[in-house]
């Protein structure tokens, strides 16, 4: 099954939950020829509901990965930048401001009228993504795009349930808490997705009634942009959400060690989340960091005929999706002795079918990884693994010789301490061990830094629950890979950070817990 498909059935399942409405499907299935190029209308700083240059003036150039070739300069925010964003989003947040004074309900109308604004130029902003990211466009439109806009409408449903509750305290005092709005958020967000992470970003902050500043990466600006013209257009105040777009070490490091960022969370590499959490510590900012994955994909003996074939397709999509730039990427394939060699060639077979190139195309699965940098990390990885002696099944180079492309890779033989088996490569990748037992297949696959995510296949409900309790995963998929339903939290155990995306979890990110206390003449049960 190819990936297309997979996400059409995802899809499907968004449009019976109500989440994704039947007028966004009709426009989706209606934009049959996608725009290649796209106009680009926005590539300046937000701020205060306006588009605005960088206050050195400089900018930089954000290239499409399927060609290595400038699309666009956007202005390069620094610190003197993100002294200006604070500024507007402190103002926005002032008691009395109409932000503050916002209720619930209106704070859900404006995420709301902001959602269907992105439904109206869903096939924009799907050309946009494809354009700077590199993934094809069929997924940008069917899965970024109402995945971004089901996020909105999920915290919109939210706005006005975020309460406290009264405390029973002994004597004569009346108690209760109220779950305030930390205040403004610095969010930090990473390349891969980068509409869903702006949403995934946005949604619980807007709901809590945070402002927001937040940066972008400097490799995938433009959707982002787009979406700040809508953010304007539906009506948020100014300064409620103000967008940069720059470098890490720059316009990032200003918004983390800036005094007046009262919450700051981060989606990206481990690397940069542990900078971030030691620079955050200094002011004792509330921090969320989701990081990298390393994620144990465990598939048992038990399956056979066509539950081995869905196994192996899901694993194919569990990595290969996106052109395994997921954190969650499911990278260690442990499959039991008894089908690991039908497993692994219908693996191999499935990863040449790949259908690699240029992202518009209609039948392209994989597009070309997002720049030169992550390109040379992943075939650096890939020949690591052909010196520790890991089998080369299929794949292991460069695709083409225009873009960032990388040929859908198959290794077997591989074993625990490899490089391709510790370090997470963030591409097209698939790594194939065998195990024997339960018991040593739950200890390899804890034996790890991360535990961002895991999954694992059997017809055995009693194994699947040992397996699934005893893994050190935020997140474990039984029979499925990658189901991100809006509802469900996400986020990381050990080193793939604290804190929960998604669901009602990811409200708490946003929000203090107030204590009030009143002294009353009498009080009566």
């Amino acid at each position: 099954m190819s990936f297309l498909n997979l996400r059409a059935r995802n899809l499907a399942k968004l449009i019976q939950s109500g989440r994704v409405n039947l007028d966004l499907k009709r426009k989706l299935s209606s934009s049959l020829k996608p725009n290649s190029n796209p106009d680009i209308q926005f590539t300046k700083l937000f701020i205060n509901n306006e588009f605005v240059d960088a206050k050195s003036g400089k900018t930089f150039e954000t290239l499409n990965p399927a060609t290595g070739k400038p699309i666009a300069r956007v202005a390069e925010a620094d610190s003197g930048d993100v002294d200006l964003a604070v500024n507007a989003a402190k103002d926005a947040f002032k008691l009395g401001s109409p932000w503050r004074r916002s209720d619930g309900a209106y704070r859900a109308y404006l995420m709301n009228r902001l959602a269907d604004l992105m439904e109206r130029d869903a096939a924009h902003l799907a050309a946009l993504e494809s354009l700077d990211n590199g993934k094809p466009y069929q997924i940008a439109l069917n899965v970024d795009v109402p995945g971004s806009i089901a996020n909105l409408r999920y915290y919109a449903g939210w706005a006005d349930k975020i309460h406290g509750k009264v405390i029973p305290v002994s004597g004569d005092f009346i108690s209760y808490t109220r779950h305030e709005p930390v205040g403004v958020a610095g969010q930090i967000i990473p390349w891969n997705f980068p509409l869903l992470m702006q949403s995934w970003k946005l949604g619980p902050a807007l709901a809590a009634g945070c402002t927001v500043v937040m940066k972008v990466a400097e490799q995938t600006p433009l959707s982002a942009l787009h979406v700040c013209k809508l953010i304007a257009e539906a009506g948020f105040p100014p300064g409620v959400v103000n967008v940069l777009t720059g470098y890490g070490p720059t316009a990032g490091a200003a918004i983390v060690n800036h005094p007046d960022i009262d919450k700051v969370a981060f989606t990206g590499s481990t690397e940069v989340g542990k900078l971030i959490a030691r620079q955050a510590a200094d002011s004792i900012k509330r921090v969320t960091l989701e990081l990298g994955g390393k994620s144990p994909n465990i598939v048992l003996g038990d399956l056979k005929g066509s539950d081995l074939d869905y196994a192996v397709n899901q694993s194919h999509f569990g990595l290969f999706f996106n052109q395994g730039q997921c954190c969650c990427a499911g990278s260690r394939i442990f499959v039991h002795e008894n089908i690991y060699d039908e497993f692994l060639e219908k693996s191999v077979e499935r990863a040449k079918k790949v259908r690699i190139g240029d992202p518009f195309d209609s039948k392209t699965e994989q597009g070309p990884q997002v720049d030169n940098e992550q390109m040379e990390k992943i075939l650096e990885l890939i020949d690591s693994g052909r010196k520790q002696g890991a089998k080369l099944l299929t794949g292991g180079s460069r695709w083409g010789n225009e873009g960032y492309f990388v040929e859908p890779t198959v290794f077997g033989d591989v074993k625990d301490d490899m490089r391709i088996c510790k370090e997470e490569i963030f591409g097209p990748v698939m790594q194939i061990l065998k195990f024997k037992t339960i018991d040593e297949v739950i200890k390899r696959a804890n034996n790890t830094e991360y535990g961002l995510a895991a999954s694992v296949f059997t017809k055995n409900i009693d194994n699947a629950l040992q397996i699934s309790n005893s893994l050190r995963s935020g997140t474990v998929w039984v029979n499925c890979y990658d189901n991100f339903d809006v509802a469900a939290p996400f986020g990381g155990f050990k080193q793939s950070g604290y804190g929960r995306e998604k669901g009602e979890y990811g409200i708490s990110n946003y929000t203090e817990v107030k204590c009030v206390t009143i002294k009353i003449p009498q009080k009566n049960n």
